[in-house]
């Protein structure tokens, strides 16, 4: 079970956010500006706030600053805007991912399980994951396929590995250039179309696992 801090100044947003947590089991609390959520924080250990950007008397942006000045816990960030200035601008302060209204609840959930997974040390990916005939072990850095091993290049592995660690979850273009290439990449989109071509032509048959979501990006779905 997590404790979830839930701000934002619409209503709607709140309700359905905990609906859905509070179905998988997870205890929400929830505030209604930035100056309410900050003091919260301070005040709360909590697994994870989920932090809209446009709130009355203290933005979102801002207050994951102050939340930064005094804890390290994790945050997502909302918004209905979905420029890349604002997603950059959102990680650069310190949020640990971003999702654009409208959104799914699942998804949103999805992506909490991921963020505090990530971030707690007692819960570490395995370091082998096997999905039919396709293993891959993180630490030797390594993948198999069918017992054969795979020959990737370093980006490819990097890509991979990503995907497979947030497995089920959409995963836009954008999110993957910052992810696995960084911030300070100066291309574009089709660069990761090319990597998941040239991905997908080495794992032959398992290729199936890397699903095209049309027109956003990509999500290894198992």
């Amino acid at each position: 079970m997590y404790k979830i801090l839930v701000a934002d100044d619409e209503q709607k947003i709140r309700e359905v956010i905990r609906e859905y947590a509070e179905f998988e089991g997870h205890e929400v609390s929830e505030a209604v500006d930035g100056m309410q959520v900050v003091e919260m924080a301070k005040n709360t250990d909590y697994d994870i706030i989920i932090l809209d950007v446009m709130m009355p008397k203290l933005d979102g942006f801002s207050a994951c600053k102050e939340i930064r000045k005094v804890k390290n816990t994790p945050v997502l960030m909302l918004s209905a805007r979905g420029e890349e200035y604002d997603k950059l601008f959102g990680f650069e302060i310190g949020a640990d991912d971003y999702v654009v209204k409208p959104f799914s609840p699942k998804e949103v959930l999805a992506r909490v399980n991921a963020i505090i997974k990530r971030n707690s040390p007692s819960s570490t990916p395995s370091d082998i994951v096997k999905y039919e005939g396709l293993e891959i072990n993180f630490t030797a850095r390594s993948v198999f396929i069918d017992g054969e091993k795979a020959n990737l290049t370093p980006k490819e592995y990097d890509l991979l590995f990503y995907l497979v660690r947030n497995k089920n979850i959409a995963l836009t273009r954008d999110k993957l250039l910052a992810e696995v290439w960084g911030y300070d990449f100066f291309g574009d989109d089709r660069t990761i179309d090319t990597h998941i071509k040239m991905l997908r032509n080495n794992l032959g048959e398992y290729r199936k696992f890397i699903v095209t979501l049309r027109g956003m990006g990509y999500k290894f779905e198992v």
